[in-house]
Formats: structure tokens, C-alpha cells, sequence
């Protein structure tokens, strides 16, 4: 019986430690990064990157005046037609700067549909992509707990008394214990015979491990604890501690009555430029000091062509500042209407913008690199596709598109399923591309039975850029 609940009971954790570790499927979760080696040349497939090999390298020059640190407001356009790869291009660049550069990403009309000013929206989001690393010392004791004591009263009732003692491989010393301490040793769950620090300042009390003194004690303890060294020297020490915050966050815990409370509301609202002009003042004495460094990240605005001619007046602005992120944008279109106004211009971006830019292109993908995504996009969802499967959905993504042919892989795999298949073949791909109709396909069923539609009548035919004008 006993046996028989340990079985059990080891199958549950299991499935929790399963279920822990999935992630959601996205377009581009498949990118690890750019795909450069050392000399910032592009190898053919990998990090999820395929093709582009200009694109890439262009971005990976770009990517080291980030890491560098020392230029700041410099302004990046990634163009190119539907589905060449240029959010990719920027989500491999993000990647590939890690946790410590901040990275914002936007799209270009989410800044029509919050509640606050236009230029409210891009000086938060220009904040947001600065970072400000922070040094700080701080006392710190550390050592191995060698004893913890805790006295309780008799009548079960008043405070409670104990005594810690902590050892390093030079000393030993005994300390007695407050009721907070008490609290937040009981809190961590803290034996003999882990390694522990103790902020002296706030009081807060880490562990670091089990000793390895320890490791041959009989103890029941799971794969997941970790054995660390018995501190060595002084049992209190001196230790220098980064904090890294984004400008924007400084903003929103000085500006608002709840503080750093206002960060999880996410209901920043409008912050008054006095606050920010102190706020930068004071990140400026402390850079002076050597307390801080400033980081400059990198603010990713999609869709760029929604934004108004406003907008590409304050950007032409902010990025003049010192405090300002590296740009980067994407855009699809050809030669358009600048929002905001009756005039065209290459990318829908006005002409002083764009001679601000280092443009970056994107070529169409030939059909081996469609392959190869496909390839990659099928391991991501994880889906066994035939050779044969595999080639007619790259033609499919050649005469249509590479978004469309993603989109067929999972839905594919579905209907493979039903027939209890191992692998996606042709007849799977052949069916859901009859259920699901591609852009083309109904573009010319419109125009086929446009009567029997309502408010749709085709005027001119459809025009260069694909779209079909329409009257009501």
C-alpha cells in the first residue's frame, strides 16, 4: 500500500514539473538570436534565423554600438515586403542583448488608443527602453549555520528569545536572535548546516545552500538542493550590490501617490516633466559620483507607418537628447501617405526622418529558406511532417505566403491526429488547404460574387498594392 502511494505520489510531482515547463507556442518564439559567429558573419541556418544574411549582419553591427553603450539616439528602419522577416530580425536582436539592455517593443497605432497624450505615450515608452544600473554597498553577514536555538516562554505567551550560531572556515560567533529574526529564519525554513547571508541594513535573510560539510548526513533531501563551499574569512563583509531599474519606473515610484504600487496597476497616467527634469538631474549626479551608469536600450516601434506626423515630429526631437534609446522601426510599405497629412513619402515617413535612419532591407525568401523555416516552424510546434507533405506546403508558401503556410502546420497536424498518423502527409496538407482559404483565394471569390455581398461594389479593380477599393 505504502509502496503503491509513493508511486503515486512521485507521478503527481511529475506531472506538476511538466506542466511547469510548458510555454506558449508564438510566431516568433523559435528565434534564439541573430545567427552571427564571431567575425558578425551570418551562417546560413541558425538560432531559429534563416536567410536575410545582409539584414542579419547589418543588425549585428547595430547590435554592438548597443553593447557598447556609448552611442545613444541613433535610429535604425528595417524595411521590406509582408513576411521577409523583420520583427524576427528585431526579436533575434533582443534576444541576443539579454536581461540587462532594456528592450521595449510597441506597435505603431497602439499609441492612438491609450488614455493620454501621443507624446505622453512615446516619451514613456523612450523611458522605458533606459536603463540605470545602480551600485550600492551594503553590509552583509555570511556563514554556515552551525546552531539556531529558540526559546519559547513557558505560559505560551510574550516574545521569543533564541540564539544563531554562524561559522565561517577562520571563525565562529554566536548571536542573539530579535523576534524578527526569529520570524524570518522560521520563514525560510533555515537549519543547521546551510550556507546563509543576512543584509545587515534590512534585515532579509537569503540562503544560499546546504554546506557540503552536510552532503554525507542521512537526510531526506531532493535533486533540486544545492551544496555550496562554508564561506571563508570574516563573517561580516562588505559587499557591492547592482540594482538595474528603467528610467520610467523611477518616474512612475515619484510621481504617484502609491508609489512603486502604480507599476502593477499599469495605470501610470501622464507624469509631469518637473518630475522627470529631478529625476534626470539626480541620475546625473549619481553617474558623476560613479553610483550609477546609464544604459541605453533599445526601444522596437512596428508598424511604423501608423504613427502621425506629430509623432515623427517629437521623435525627430527625443532622439536628439541625451537620454535617449537606440530607435529601431519596421515598416512594409512602398511610397504612401504620411499620416496626418495629404503629402507621400518613401516608408509613409517624412524626409528628415528618413535621412535620420541607417536602412536596413529584407529580400523575399527563395524556396530552400522556405523549406528550412517550415522545418524549424515544425520542430517548434512539434509535428512530424513527410518529405513529400513538407514540399508541396513550400510550394504552397511560395505562391501565397509564408505566414499562410505556417498557419496550415498545426491545423494540419490536427486532422493527421484524427486519422491516428504519426506524420503530416499530403492529404492532410491538401485538406485543410481547401478549409482554409489563402488572401488570393478570397480576393477572387469576392470579386467572383461581389452582387451578393452588401455595401460591395469593385470600382477600379484591384490596384498595385493588392487592395481592392470599395464604395458603399
Amino acid at each position: 500500500m505504502d509502496s503503491m502511494t509513493s508511486s503515486l505520489s512521485t507521478q503527481k510531482v511529475q506531472e506538476v514539473r511538466e506542466v511547469t515547463r510548458i510555454e506558449r507556442i508564438g510566431a516568433h518564439s523559435h528565434i534564439r538570436g541573430l545567427g552571427l559567429d564571431d567575425a558578425l558573419e551570418p551562417r546560413k541556418v541558425s538560432q531559429g534565423m534563416v536567410g536575410q544574411e545582409a539584414a542579419r549582419r547589418a543588425a549585428g553591427l547595430i547590435l554592438e554600438m548597443i553593447k557598447e553603450g556609448k552611442i545613444a539616439g541613433r535610429a535604425v528602419l528595417i524595411a521590406g515586403q509582408p513576411g521577409t522577416g523583420k520583427t524576427a530580425i528585431a526579436m533575434a536582436m533582443a534576444q541576443a542583448l539579454g536581461a540587462d539592455t532594456p528592450f521595449t517593443a510597441m506597435a505603431g497605432s497602439e499609441i492612438f488608443s491609450l488614455e493620454m497624450s501621443k507624446t505622453e505615450a512615446l516619451t514613456q515608452a523612450f523611458r522605458k527602453s533606459i536603463g540605470v544600473r545602480i551600485k550600492e554597498e551594503t553590509e552583509m553577514i555570511e556563514g554556515e549555520v552551525v546552531e539556531i536555538q529558540i526559546d519559547r516562554p513557558a505560559s505560551g505567551s510574550g516574545a521569543k528569545v533564541g540564539k544563531l550560531t554562524l561559522k565561517t572556515t577562520d571563525m565562529e560567533t554566536l548571536y542573539d536572535l530579535g523576534q524578527k529574526m526569529i520570524e524570518s529564519l522560521t520563514k525560510e525554513k533555515v537549519q543547521a548546516g546551510d550556507v546563509i547571508t543576512i543584509d545587515k541594513a534590512s534585515g532579509k535573510i537569503s540562503r544560499l545552500g546546504r554546506s557540503f560539510t552536510r552532503a554525507r548526513d542521512y537526510d531526506a533531501m531532493g535533486s533540486q538542493t544545492r551544496f555550496v563551499q562554508c564561506p571563508d574569512g570574516e563573517l561580516q563583509k562588505r559587499k557591492e550590490v547592482v540594482h538595474t531599474v528603467t528610467l520610467h519606473e523611477v518616474d512612475v515610484i515619484n510621481s504617484r501617490t502609491q508609489g512603486f504600487l502604480a507599476l502593477f496597476s499599469g495605470e501610470t497616467g501622464e507624469i509631469k516633466s518637473e518630475v522627470r527634469e529631478q529625476i534626470n538631474g539626480k541620475v546625473g549626479e549619481w553617474r558623476e559620483e560613479g553610483k550609477a551608469d546609464i544604459i541605453p536600450g533599445v526601444l522596437f516601434i512596428d508598424e511604423v507607418h501608423m504613427l502621425d506626423v506629430e509623432c515623427f515630429s517629437f521623435l525627430n526631437r527625443a532622439l536628439e537628447t541625451d537620454l535617449a534609446p537606440v530607435l529601431i522601426m519596421a515598416t512594409n510599405r512602398g511610397i504612401t501617405r504620411i499620416r496626418g497629412t495629404s503629402y507621400k513619402s518613401p516608408h509613409g515617413i517624412p524626409i528628415d526622418l528618413l535621412d535620420r535612419l541607417l536602412i536596413i532591407s529584407t529580400a523575399p525568401y527563395t524556396e530552400a529558406q522556405l523549406r528550412h523555416i517550415l522545418t524549424i516552424r515544425c520542430e517548434e510546434e512539434d509535428v512530424e511532417m513527410e518529405d513529400d507533405a513538407l514540399s508541396v506546403l513550400t510550394k504552397i508558401g511560395q505562391t501565397t505566403s509564408l505566414r499562410y503556410a505556417i498557419q496550415l502546420i498545426t491545423v494540419a497536424s490536427l486532422v493527421a491526429h484524427k486519422r491516428k498518423a504519426a506524420e503530416v502527409s499530403i492529404d492532410d496538407i491538401k485538406k485543410v488547404y481547401s478549409l482554409f482559404i489563402d488572401e488570393s483565394r478570397s480576393s477572387e471569390f469576392l470579386k467572383e460574387y461581389q452582387h451578393d455581398f452588401m455595401f460591395n461594389e469593385i470600382t477600379e479593380g484591384v490596384n498595385g498594392a493588392g487592395d481592392v477599393p470599395m464604395t458603399s
